[in-house]
């Protein structure tokens, strides 16, 4: 059994890695899913140097599986070597998990084997091994992390609003008032604060309004409900020629454009207390 799960499943992964290695060198690959492609989004290199990394780490395991079955010291390498790399896509997966709307299926295929290694080299601490994946699991689940994905992918407008924003709730009542149709988002969402984050705008209400032309940024519930009976100037991103490069936070050209705070309730990475109408007073993010 020994032999089976420290030598032959390693060798086993190793292969199918090398496969995958090598389809993606010639564009292609075992996974065709959208998380797959996906999951390569998130990485700051090529995807195809963590297959190398991963290609060289199942050798030595392989390896250390090996020469642990006549040596102690070469075991416990393997144990230290296998879990290290059952905590180490634990925690891809449970990124990709909370980032993408699918994961990729070839890192669930690396970890499900990962994982049978673990049960039959030694099921006697495999209840550790499940305990470390859910505590990952559990610790990346409780982040504010962005997601994979665009906000305003249509023409129409869209209102970055607090339910606790007395400026954020004028709008939404003069809006309900003229019938006017819009999509809410709520500054809870991590994509919502990190946009406005970029473009150095810290109150709300905020609104998008996706054009052919462009989209044009209104900031403060008075320059969004003049906007509506008497257009003022305002912040706009005209198209060019050539195809902006996307933001994956709301699907917006990456270009820095230029956006100015108006009165309105103060915003921060975290989620403020409720606002007076009052106070239009900024406070600095943190």
């Amino acid at each position: 059994m020994h032999f089976f799960s420290r030598i032959i499943l390693p060798f086993v992964l190793l292969s199918y890695i090398a496969i995958e290695s090598y389809l993606k060198l010639h564009h292609t690959s075992l996974c065709g899913q959208v998380g797959c492609k996906l999951a390569g989004e998130l990485l700051r290199f090529n995807p195809i140097y963590l297959n190398y990394f991963a290609l060289v780490s199942l050798f030595v395991l392989t390896l250390f599986g090996y020469l642990s079955l006549k040596n102690t010291l070469f075991k416990t390498l393997f144990f230290i070597g296998l879990y290290a790399a059952i905590a180490f896509e634990a925690t891809i997966i449970s990124y990709q998990y909370i980032v993408n709307p699918e994961i990729c299926l070839f890192c669930l295929g690396i970890f499900s084997s990962l994982l049978l290694i673990a049960l039959l080299s030694h099921i006697k601490y495999f209840p550790f091994v499940i305990a470390g994946v859910l505590a990952i699991f559990i610790g990346i689940n409780t982040l504010s992390i962005s997601k994979n994905r665009a906000y305003v992918t249509h023409e129409g407008l869209y209102l970055i609003h607090s339910k606790s924003c007395g400026h954020c709730q004028k709008v939404k009542k003069y809006f309900a008032e003229h019938n006017i149709t819009y999509t809410a988002i709520s500054i809870k969402e991590v994509n919502a604060r990190a946009f406005l984050k970029f473009i150095d705008i810290s109150t709300i209400p905020v609104l998008l309004i996706k054009k052919p032309t462009g989209i044009k940024i209104l900031t403060g519930d008075k320059k969004i409900l003049s906007y509506f009976d008497k257009p003022l100037p305002s912040t706009e991103i005209t198209a060019s020629s050539a195809a902006p490069k996307q933001s994956s936070a709301l699907g917006l050209p990456s270009e820095l454009f230029d956006a100015t705070s108006e009165p309105g309730c103060a915003i921060t990475v975290t989620q403020t207390p409720a606002c007076e109408d009052k106070n239009n007073s900024q406070t600095s993010q943190h």
